[in-house]
């Protein structure tokens, strides 16, 4: 990079927001995936989407390589330079812009983390919440809900589906908005204009740069409260998140899949939250969770009293955020990575079968999963975790390449990865429909014709 180029950076962000430092370079140059690392000339931290601008302007001009990051927690090597260039961190821009109690939203800067969120709402709108993901509380939302991150409220569909509306920063150094405020001062809801927010959607960072969000916000219930059930068989699943989402009653089903220490077999645990305002509707929709997974066809499910369960599991799978990522610690080295795929119910069997095969083919003692319900049934998320030992390379190569398989097999049964990293995208490419790989390579060629955002992430050539 020029230095007249640094230059310029220091002048737009000031010099304490601006590094070429090798030890700094080296901490953005990967993340705490399994994936190889990156390269880049500088990372850049600026304060404002009018900084934002300039940077972009000045990568444009002089067609170098430009990474957004929010937390860099994605696992995936999403903000991994590969080209070397200018990281952006968003983190400086933290603000809590608006909270609309009335309408149900907030309007965040891109910075803004979990954490942040979760605590300001406690305090100042203690009525209202938001679909908070198992994520540290250092992760930002805006970058979760662009990802496609899913959250405690998945009754309502995941996070992209919460988006009222964005400001972006595009490829050409304009900065637009999109949804109703780009005709309203309110950021209230993305239609009944024509919906281009998909464009900033999943694209990984590649056709802009999103500085503030609009996010929808629900009711806090007074009362919340999970219960746990043991599941004999992880084939039933599907019948049982099929009962229990027709009720509409739960905010939020999550099943578990793992060994307990000492055992061989694999224990199952289906964890249910229910949420209410008064005792008796509680008490009502209780009853009802109980009915439906402990009598008839599902009787052979078993409740597990709170008084059996450790605290430590009641306090973790309770608190939001999640303040721990316990499952890194499962071998020496404290690595783990994963792949979420979004299935259709019907596949959860064979889906669990094959992923406990390739658990298997691998070295995986006691494969790890978590499957989440989407919206009212619709869908699931199934995450396939594998922990490994960052100091041993075996180890490390047996994890990616049980990535790649568990891709390979997701998409063979009809699943849809999630974050996936440069070398599954490329999976996707050459399985997706050819129109859309053509629709893709046009939007990216017209908002960025120079290819100067996060190149390598959806590469269509």
């Amino acid at each position: 990079m020029k230095d007249t180029v640094f230059t310029a950076l220091q002048r737009i962000v000031g010099g304490d927001f601006v590094s070429n430092r090798p030890e700094e370079l080296f901490l953005y140059s990967r993340d705490l995936g399994s994936g190889r690392s990156g390269r880049l000339d500088c990372v850049v931290v600026p304060g404002s989407a009018d900084e934002v601008r300039k940077v972009v302007g000045i990568a444009g001009d002089n067609r170098i390589p430009l990474t957004p990051m929010g937390a860099g927690l994605n696992l995936s090597g999403l903000t991994i330079p590969t080209q070397g260039g200018i990281v952006m961190d968003m983190k400086r821009m933290d603000n809590i812009l608006e909270v609309n109690e009335s309408s149900r939203y907030a309007v965040v800067e891109a910075g803004v983390s979990v954490g942040k969120l979760a605590a300001h709402l406690k305090r100042h709108h203690p009525q209202l919440r938001f679909s908070v993901p198992d994520a540290p509380p250092t992760a930002t939302i805006t970058a979760n809900a662009i990802f496609n991150g899913s959250g405690h409220l998945s009754k309502y569909g995941v996070h992209p589906e919460m988006i009222n509306g964005l400001e972006v920063v595009l490829p050409t150094a304009e900065i637009c908005r999109l949804g109703s405020c780009a005709l309203s001062p309110y950021w209230f809801a993305r239609s009944p204009l024509p919906d281009v927010t998909g464009l900033f959607i999943n694209w990984f960072g590649t056709t802009g740069v999103v500085t503030k969000m609009s996010f929808k916000l629900y009711p806090r219930h007074c009362m919340r409260e999970m219960l746990v059930f043991s599941l004999p068989d992880p084939r039933e699943i599907p019948g049982v998140l099929g009962r229990m989402t027709a009720t509409e009653m739960m905010e939020d089903i999550i099943v578990l899949v793992y060994q307990m220490p000492g055992r061989s077999d694999l224990t199952t645990q289906l964890i249910v939250y229910v949420t209410a305002d008064t005792q008796k509707e509680f008490d009502l929709k209780t009853s009802l969770c109980m009915e439906l997974l402990t009598q008839g066809a599902h009787g052979n499910i078993l409740h597990i009293p709170k008084e059996m369960l450790p605290e430590k599991f009641l306090g973790d799978y309770m608190a939001e955020p999640k303040t721990s990522m316990e499952i890194a610690d499962r071998e020496k080295g404290g690595g783990f990575e994963y792949l979420g795929v979004n299935f259709p119910l019907e596949v959860i069997p064979e889906a669990f079968d094959e992923g406990c095969r390739i658990a298997e083919q691998y070295g995986f003692p006691g494969p790890v999963f978590t499957i989440r319900n989407i919206g009212v049934g619709q869908s699931v998320i199934f995450t396939f975790i594998y922990p490994f030992d960052r100091s041993n390379e075996t180890r490390l190569a047996d994890c990616q390449e049980a990535l790649m398989e568990t891709t390979r097999m997701a998409m063979d049964l009809g699943g849809v990865p999630w974050k996936p990293s440069m070398e599954e995208q490329q999976m996707i490419i050459e399985k997706m429909d050819p129109a859309t790989v053509h629709l893709m390579r046009t939007v990216r060629q017209a908002v960025d014709p120079d290819r100067i955002m996060n190149p390598g992430q959806w590469e269509l050539e």
